[in-house]
């Protein structure tokens, strides 16, 4: 049984699962689906053809499933799916997909994000991702398991961040992070590897081994980066974190990879 405040407003035809908690002043449209033991702590809204998944906690003030910032948006019946075990904090704000996307934002599970974050249409984030204070992903933004992005981040239409990537604070993201790579800058590069998330998230020192051998040779100035991208594939094709790597690398893309900076310059 759903413990409903009495200032809250639930819509005729809003789902709520067992266990559902709706504090003071949060509204829940009629389209909302919520499920067990979800939590809205107090005057949240959760709007549009959205679902929360079990466990789901949402605080003060955010916005979730109102209509996307796009000026081509024209009321399709676009989705919003939010998994299980997430922590969605104040004034956060997420947005349904559109006709020129997938018509679906998606966001996974066990993801933490932090004040002010923004989630635009047509994003898909994974697992276990971790959004710092006002960082904010553009449209048809791609975020894989295991990623963070640092505080005042802003991630630009259509990158991909790979799995496992950190985004430094304040940076200003126009290519595709790498996974297990780590970019900062106020126009992001590479800075290397995510080493200190390799060593959190359990690597073994041989595999963080490889990983280092390989992104030096991937990121080399010999040759083109077709050859470099065989030769790691042949060199290293039995570890599973460097043939993430390639094959990210691999997919035929518009927006470019993030690189690192030349020595001496840009």
């Amino acid at each position: 049984m759903a413990d409903i405040h009495p200032t809250a407003i639930v819509e005729p035809g809003a789902e709520l699962g067992e266990g559902v908690s709706i504090g003071p002043y949060c509204i829940v449209g009629e389209n909302a689906v919520l499920g067990d033991d979800v939590r809205l702590i107090s005057h949240a809204i959760v709007t549009g053809r959205t679902s929360i998944g079990a466990r789901t906690s949402v605080y003060p003030f955010a916005s979730i499933g109102h209509p996307p910032q796009d000026t081509k948006y024209r009321g399709e019946p676009s989705r919003l799916e939010i998994g299980a075990d997430n922590v969605i904090r104040e004034h956060v704000t997420m947005s349904p997909g559109t006709p020129h996307g997938r018509m679906l934002t998606r966001v996974g599970n066990n993801c933490l994000f932090m004040i002010a974050t923004h989630v635009a249409h047509d994003c898909i984030v994974g697992d276990h991702v971790v959004m710092a204070n006002n960082a904010t992903l553009g449209g048809h933004v791609t975020v894989d398991d295991w990623a963070i992005i640092g505080g005042l981040a802003g991630v630009h239409q259509f990158v991909r961040i790979g799995r496992h990537a950190i985004v430094g604070g304040m940076s200003g993201v126009e290519h595709d992070v790498i996974p297990y790579g780590s970019a900062m800058g106020d126009r992001a590069r590479l800075t290397g590897l995510n080493l200190i998330g390799l060593k959190r998230r359990g690597f073994n020192r041989t595999t963080v081994h490889d990983l280092r051998r390989a992104f030096r040779l991937l990121f080399a100035q010999e040759g083109t980066m077709s050859e470099r991208l065989a030769d790691v594939a042949e060199l290293f094709r039995d570890n599973e974190p460097v043939m993430d790597i390639v094959g990210f690398m691999q997919v035929d893309r518009e927006r470019s990879i993030c690189q690192p900076r030349v020595d001496g310059g840009e």
